[in-house]
């Protein structure tokens, strides 16, 4: 069932990734990923629909109960009357139960929130996926990178029948 539930995101016309932190998976090892919801201004949403935003650089902090997504970049919107501030912290939407966890994960030695993936869910709402993530040591970096290397060689070589 689970293979159904992949191939009908992608075949869901509402279904649409914004932007992705593609370096965090080298970056940080991913123990767990949490959806959230976030809050956006109209004149932000009208600028996502056009595919203009980055979570490459920005991070997800737990301050006063409330989670916040800071340092992430939304284009401004052309159009709009009332622009929107492209940096500022976005208020990110989670269960208590959710926050709580999130909350105790960042209290342990080198936990952190990492964006991976802003998206448009099949209802055509804004949703963020957050990893709750170590921070890799640079031999774990080349680690990966070797073992990613390794299995591109073997895919080449299983190609080729050699």
């Amino acid at each position: 069932m689970p293979i159904m539930a992949k191939n009908k995101q992608k075949t869901d016309p509402n279904y649409k990734v914004i932007a992705e932190n593609r370096r965090a998976r080298f970056d940080y090892a991913i123990e767990e990923d949490i959806e959230c919801g976030i809050v956006l201004s109209g004149s932000e949403v009208k600028s996502l629909r056009e595919n203009s935003a980055n979570v490459a650089e920005s991070y997800a902090a737990v301050e006063d109960g409330e989670l916040w997504l800071v340092n992430s970049y939304i284009a401004p919107y052309d159009r709009a009357m009332f622009s929107h501030e492209e940096r500022r912290r976005r208020k990110l939407l989670v269960s208590k139960r959710e926050l709580a966890n999130l909350w105790s994960a960042t209290q342990r030695k080198g936990m952190t929130l990492v964006p991976l993936v802003m998206y448009f869910n099949h209802k055509g709402l804004v949703k963020m996926k957050l990893g709750i993530a170590k921070g890799k040591k640079n031999h774990d970096k080349r680690a990966s990178e070797a073992k990613r290397d390794w299995g591109r060689q073997k895919q080449r070589l299983l190609r080729h029948g050699e």
